[in-house]
């Protein structure tokens, strides 16, 4: 394309500047490229580009053919190709075809001159940054990728790229609007054109930007940083950045004297991120910012809860005292992974503003969406729909969802240019660390983090970005890692080049100490004594430390529930009130519940049916699962709970159960959500699908639940084995968090389970993953007291059920708030039970005074003549309606009895007791329709072993072990269901056999 078809966009500001003495109408006209809207002289034609383009040919042949505005114009642009200047002069009159050919030749030299300027700078807003200074090391280039691109003026002979010469540095040139390099000056020479953009964009900051489609966030960046002059501090800031890098360096130094053969994964090479979040920090608090909210790996977590957090020192350094003992529950965990909360004032802006450090293990990236969660919850309780009271770092996933987005995180990459010992070339695809950020058209600061002041104005900007725009932003800190990757580690085995030159590296608190002195700023007394002030604060504070031979972990707690627990942070009560609800509660939330609250409102024919059984349930005192669920919900939101349930399809519900929102079917995207009109002044509902990532979603629910235990959480799960990819958050934050770090949290998980045919990876939650992880111990014999069930939850690290009827269900919902703390709860929900009709439950099963059963016993033959049954089954879930179905077709009611354990974990010891010994002449069975290696069995086992005290055996039926957990061919499927169903009510089947 000539570089002609570009004129519009390019120059249209300064045509409109030029024809306006003449009077000229212009109209509007706007490039698809990121520049400002350019203005033309009128056409019936219309359209711009080709119209300015056709213009200028037709002058060029003859300058009487065009428009005397357009014969004015280009004799202006003409003369300014005489004189050197971009300024216009008056006309003069073309006699000669001589002369206009030579002014056509001037002209269009002109025109391409002023073309390649503004191409060059744009060349620089774009690409400067691969050039930028940003490796404190000066071995690698950030982007891992020596090429310089040819349309940076680095040399002289790359002017020939632009069709520019030497001769043309000091001619002057128009600036365009896209670009702030020259202040108050609308025109500058080459020359210092290119050296503006060169201090702008190739020194220590590197900026990718160009990228974003918002002409807006564009310009409010380039004048961010293209303004002369506009990175200037006070002597007064300077000594501030002075004495954080100084706190910085010095926390690093003292760990490294008193404790030299201890991992404590320090800040040593990038200790600029201390002033770099402080700065973050400082400049929200000063825009309305009440809560900051951190994630962050382990390397530097001591010096950040020490210097940004301000956890006092002598809490840190007792954590090293080889005799520390651990004062509350739990098996803690190292002192790198551990959180903090703090509520202080923030000494630059004189504002209160809670900090917040949230706990997290080696998997670093995992707290991301934690991070975002808790951030979300706590904007929600603040009532910050515009996210203008807190920030977080980390984690982009999630960032522009409806009921996901944070307004805006920043994030912050200590970017040390090495893994544990593999070199960035071998990590990674993409030129930056930094490159997914352009998803979600984040603007991307890189910064060389040897340049602290650089890295103060970068950080600054990054959070007047997230509170101007309610974006995401990053800053890249490109540092090293003055170590290796732990204090142990010796990195001259892999990279003995990088880290010769580490060794030579002069510390950059030495480098800007330094520079401050040259300048006058600090004296090297003044530096001598901050330095020595802060050693004396870290001595006194180890003096201390040493009478603190207790680790109390709730010292370190990231989520603190004031006025949930008592001052020791144990339970109120250890008694969990009755669960069921007034009957006309039930029936007001069924009546909503099949209804649509707004008026006009069209709803879909097939849902008019769905809601239409719903009457009818409700007026029969009847509900199946999705109207259970409603109930638990509704009668929650009544008593002030938030409910927020999240998930894939979880609206609508997987098996098009749910429906919880409503879609007008003639109105695009207008919903109503019954669930909010349940009653006047009810908690708020929230049901939310979700993105196609369990482990970001999960990770998020959780770090919601961890904000309030005055709220239902649940994530459901598409199908229940899909839980596998959020096996990180599973194993290290749900399973663990209360063992490792005293979080207490609430979440429920809703995994859809049950073999009905339909392949491996659509049938089993993998239930046995879960109750492996549970601390639940299967030899210790219990005591039973009157309080057993409760205290045996208080002992968990989670709950584990597999309910068979609606009213379970509701129960076990309501029982998790209703509880005095808060543990999670993993919940096996059905596919085909959903709308099985023996899997109803009464109104009597859920009214006042009834609660969630850990046990449903046989009700029917058998239990009136247990003498005389030969067999007991224990099963859980949807086996139990294939096993009612079997024992009927062989007529077999009076002689096996049928006994289901809806709380697996814990075990209730208590009441599987009862019924082994209710039957003392019956075999004893458990039935699974998993395979005998998944499932339940080795869960259960030893712990029937331990209540019958090994004098009975228990008898396994089901499926026989196998690689995969279920089959895909529906008729495999019906005759291995049929199979473990006739050994099931085979009474000789274990005849002979040894247990």
């Amino acid at each position: 394309m000539s570089q002609l078809r570009l004129l519009p966009s390019r120059l249209g500001v300064q045509a409109a500047r030029l024809l306006a003495a003449h009077d000229v109408p212009v109209f509007g006209w706007r490039s698809r490229s990121s520049g400002p809207p350019a203005t033309f002289p009128s056409s019936k034609g219309g359209g711009g580009s080709s119209y300015m383009e056709e213009m200028y040919f037709a002058w060029l042949e003859n300058p009487q053919s065009v428009h005397k505005s357009w014969d004015s114009f280009f004799r202006e642009a003409s003369e300014e190709a005489f004189s050197g200047s971009a300024q216009p002069r008056p006309p003069s009159v073309v006699h000669e075809s001589r002369s206009a050919v030579s002014s056509r030749t001037k002209t269009s030299k002109l025109v391409e001159d002023h073309l390649a300027v503004q191409s060059l700078i744009r060349a620089y807003q774009i690409r400067g940054h691969h050039v930028a200074q940003l490796d404190p090391l000066g071995i690698l280039d950030a982007d891992l990728d020596s090429f310089v691109p040819s349309d940076l003026i680095t040399t002289i002979d790359k002017l020939a790229f632009y069709d520019l010469q030497e001769a043309d540095l000091d001619k002057e040139f128009q600036l365009p609007t896209t670009t702030f390099i020259g202040g108050s000056e609308n025109t500058l020479s080459l020359r210092e054109i290119i050296r503006r953009l060169e201090n702008t964009y190739c020194q220590h900051i590197g900026l990718e930007f160009m990228f974003i489609n918002d002409v807006e966030q564009c310009q409010w960046i380039r004048q961010k940083f293209e303004t002369p002059g506009v990175m200037q501090f006070s002597s007064e800031e300077k000594r501030t950045l002075l004495a954080r890098l100084v706190r910085s360096m010095r926390f690093e130094d003292f760990l490294a004297r008193k404790w030299s053969s201890e991992k404590r994964f320090g800040l040593e090479g990038c200790e600029v991120m201390i002033p770099a979040l402080k700065t973050i920090i400082d400049k929200s608090s000063e825009m309305g910012i009440e809560n900051v909210i951190l994630g962050m790996p382990h390397r530097g977590r001591l010096n950040v809860l020490a210097n940004v957090i301000r956890k006092d020192l002598e809490q840190i350094f007792c954590q090293f005292d080889p005799k520390l003992e651990a004062a509350d529950e739990g098996s803690g965990d190292v002192k790198y992974h551990l959180g903090m909360y703090h509520e202080r004032i923030n000494r630059v802006t004189n504002r209160n503003i809670t900090l917040s450090l949230v706990a997290n293990p080696s998997h670093l990236e995992a707290v991301d969406p934690v991070v975002q969660g808790k951030t979300k919850a706590e904007q929600f309780y603040r009532g910050d729909a515009q996210g203008k009271k807190g920030v977080v770092y980390e984690t982009f996933h999630l960032s522009d969802l409806p009921s996901y987005t944070t307004n805006g995180t920043v994030h912050v990459v200590v970017n040390n240019q090495i893994g544990f010992t593999t070199d960035p070339r071998m990590a990674r695809s993409s030129p930056y660390p930094t490159d997914v950020a352009r998803v979600v058209n984040a603007p991307i600061f890189h910064v060389n983090a040897d340049d602290p002041e650089a890295v103060i104005y970068v950080c600054s900007v990054a959070a007047e970005w997230r509170n101007t725009f309610n974006k995401d932003v990053v800053v890249d800190l490109v540092c090293y890692r003055r170590r290796g990757h732990n204090e142990m580690d010796e990195p001259m085995f892999t990279q003995p080049l990088m880290y010769k030159q580490i060794h030579r590296q002069v510390p950059v608190l030495k480098k800007y100490a330094d520079k401050l002195i040259a300048e006058g700023t600090v004296t090297l007394q003044e530096f001598e004594e901050e330095i020595a002030k802060y050693d004396r604060i870290c001595e006194e504070a180890y003096g201390r430390s040493k009478d603190k031979k207790i680790l109390h972990i709730k010292h370190w707690l990231d989520s603190p529930w004031p006025g949930f627990f008592n001052v020791d942070g144990e339970p109120k009560s250890m008694t969990c009130p009755a669960t069921g609800i007034p009957e006309d509660m039930l029936t007001h939330i069924g009546s909503v519940a099949s209804s649509v609250p707004l008026e006009d409102f069209k709803i879909h024919t097939g849902l008019s049916r769905i809601l239409r059984g719903r009457a009818d349930m409700t007026k029969n005192r009847t509900v199946d699962w999705a109207l259970a669920e409603y109930m638990a919900f509704g009668s929650l939101l009544k008593e002030g709970i938030h409910v927020r349930l999240s998930g894939q399809d979880v609206e609508r519900g997987t098996f098009s159960h749910r429906h919880h929102v409503l879609h007008d079917q003639e109105v695009d995207r207008r919903t109503c959500v019954p669930m909010n009109h349940l009653w006047p002044d009810q908690a708020p509902y929230t049901v939310c699908n979700s993105s196609l990532s369990e482990y970001g979603v999960l990770g998020f629910e959780l770090g919601y639940a961890m904000a309030s235990p005055n709220a239902l959480v649940l994530w459901e799960a598409q199908f229940g084995d899909f839980h596998n990819t959020a096996q990180c958050i599973i194993d290290q934050f749900i399973s663990t968090g209360q063992a490792k770090w005293v979080r207490h949290n609430g979440i429920v998980l809703l995994l859809p389970h049950g073999m009905e045919g339909m392949g491996p990876e659509h049938s089993s939650a993998r239930p046995e993953r879960f109750l492996q992880m549970s601390n639940d111990d299967s030899d210790a014999y219990p005591a039973f007291t009157k309080d057993f069930e409760v205290s045996q939850l208080y002992d968990c690290n989670w709950i584990v059920v597999n309910c068979s009827t609606p009213a379970n269900y509701f129960h076990v919902l309501r029982r998790q708030i209703l509880l005095p703390f808060r543990k999670p709860l993993i919940i096996f929900t059905p596919k085909s039970l959903l709308r099985h009709p023996e899997a109803k439950s009464s109104f009597d099963q859920m009214v006042s005074g009834t609660s969630f059963q850990r046990v449903i016993p046989e009700d029917g033959a058998a239990a009136r003549a247990p003498e005389q049954v030969q067999r007991l089954i224990f099963c859980t879930g949807k086996v139990y309606y294939d096993l009612v179905k079997e024992r009927s077709s062989q007529d077999l009611e009076e002689k096996v009895a049928i006994t289901r354990l809806e709380q697996i974990s814990p075990f209730p010891f208590d009441l599987i007791k009862q019924e082994a010994e209710k039957y003392p002449g019956a075999e004893l069975a458990w039935c699974q329709e998993e395979h005998k290696n998944m499932g339940y069995y080795d869960y259960i086992s030893p712990r029937f072993m331990t209540i019958l005290r090994r004098a009975r055996p228990i008898w396994y039926v089901g499926r026989d072990p196998a690689a995969a957990p279920a089959t895909g061919n529906r008729n495999t499927h019906l005759v291995s269901l049929k199979k473990f169903l006739d050994t099931a009510f085979n009474l000789q089947a274990f005849e002979g056999k040894t247990f």
